[in-house]
């Protein structure tokens, strides 16, 4: 069972990493990609399971360093922690623009309206792609890479 968690381990960095790259570079050029997304869902699920199978490891008795089990565990709080950002992202970039809602924004020109939607796009992109970052930065350090 410790090679499938090493496996999964190799995956959560390897998808993660791509997750964030790709983010970065979209983030980066200011072009929306549904790929990013995609990618990010599949680190987000690879995460899940990769922690659902060290838990099944831990009920069964193997023992775990205090640290790999902490950095295994704290993707999963980031993860939670980078949604809910990004949930507020729509509402902060509306609030600079003293938006009350996104009702208000209908009132703008399209063009306008065009570019607070890639702004919130973009910054949810930027929370998101600083998560997998920070994922990958964990992955490494349970795997007790530095």
């Amino acid at each position: 069972m410790t090679g499938i968690h090493v496996g999964l381990g190799v995956l959560t960095l390897t998808t993660s990493a791509v997750a964030g790259l790709w983010g970065a570079w979209h983030w980066y050029r200011v072009e929306p990609s549904d790929a990013f997304w995609k990618l990010l869902r599949l680190s987000q699920l690879v995460v899940l399971l990769t922690a659902l199978q060290g838990g099944v490891m831990l009920l069964l008795g193997t023992d775990v360093d205090g640290l790999h089990l902490l950095y295994g565990a704290l993707p999963l709080a980031v993860s939670v922690i980078a949604e809910r950002l990004r949930l507020l992202s729509a509402q902060t970039v509306l609030d600079t623009r003293g938006l009350a809602d996104a009702q208000a924004m209908r009132a703008l020109p399209a063009a306008e309206q065009r570019s607070i939607v890639l702004a919130i796009v973009r910054r949810e992109m930027g929370v998101m792609t600083a998560a997998a970052l920070v994922t990958v930065v964990l992955a490494l350090r349970a795997a007790g890479w530095f």
